[in-house]
């Protein structure tokens, strides 16, 4: 059965020239497995996972023939039962941790602040379930980090802090956009090993949004591929090295490769995409 399904998402923003299309009829379903979205910057990758959890505000409109989150219709929820969502069951990683964590509030307050309102957790009991969060995702010195401000802590750590956050009310769909964009690539495997683990050990599905085809090739059960708002290649990530859609095999070959020609990296033909 699947987790969470999407058909026909269209994505508009009215603007003072027309409306413009950020997505253009999206579908695709996800079971509990790690679904990857692949593409440049504007192909409509975050607003097609900004758009399950309707975090799309005007001037933005979505539309869509069906979006449905365990069998719950998300297009007609109402905001109350959307908030009930967002975060218990559906959780978001968003791409920069520092436009994504309150500066002026330590990580151990932004950690337990949900776990006190919606959970009704004691102080004591919310700081005992952040810290282990934090243990979780191999944060090493977990009360001090619980005491730290954003601007004390590293891309990396900051990183392992939004998806702690994210991960605390052990949701069923985690929504990762750009999780390991910044991170290096020691940082970076530990963080997707981490991500591994939550998907074989809990059972819960994965939409990871990135632009490292490689990356995704290694990490994911599946890839969609995407470009002006539209999925035009839809592949086991096992195969995507064998892609056969012009966009796909165009942004392939911009990839770098060890031991190749030192002459400049060919640069993407757009023209009949």
């Amino acid at each position: 059965m699947s987790l969470l399904e999407v058909r026909n998402l269209r994505v508009t923003f009215a603007t003072e020239t027309g409306e413009v299309q950020a997505v253009r009829g999206v579908s695709f379903t996800l079971g509990h497995e790690r679904l990857g979205i692949v593409g440049e910057s504007g192909s409509g990758k975050t607003m097609t996972g900004r758009s399950v959890l309707r975090l799309v505000r005007p001037p933005g409109r979505i539309e869509a023939d069906a979006m449905t989150f365990d069998g719950r219709d998300l297009l007609h929820a109402s905001e109350r039962e959307m908030r009930a969502l967002r975060g218990k069951r559906i959780g978001m990683v968003m791409q920069d941790p520092k436009y994504s964590l309150n500066p002026v509030m330590t990580i151990g307050r932004q950690l337990t602040e949900g776990l006190r309102l919606r959970d009704g957790l004691g102080r004591s009991d919310a700081t005992a379930k952040a810290i282990a969060a934090l243990e979780a995702v191999q944060i090493r010195d977990a009360a001090r980090v619980m005491e730290a401000y954003p601007h004390e802590l590293s891309g990396g750590m900051g990183q392992r802090v939004m998806i702690a956050m994210m991960l605390i009310p052990e949701p069923d769909l985690l929504i990762a956009d750009e999780p390991t964009s910044a991170l290096d690539v020691t940082v970076q495997a530990e963080v997707l090993s981490i991500l591994d683990g939550l998907v074989r050990d809990r059972g819960m599905g994965l939409i990871f949004i990135s632009h490292d085809l490689r990356l995704v090739a290694r990490f994911c059960d599946r890839v969609l591929v995407m470009h002006k708002g539209l999925v035009v290649e839809e592949i086991e990530a096992a195969h995507l090295m064998e892609a056969q859609h012009p966009y796909t095999k165009g942004l392939l070959n911009c990839l770098p490769r060890i031991g190749g020609s030192r002459a400049p990296l060919p640069v993407l033909d757009r023209a009949g995409f």
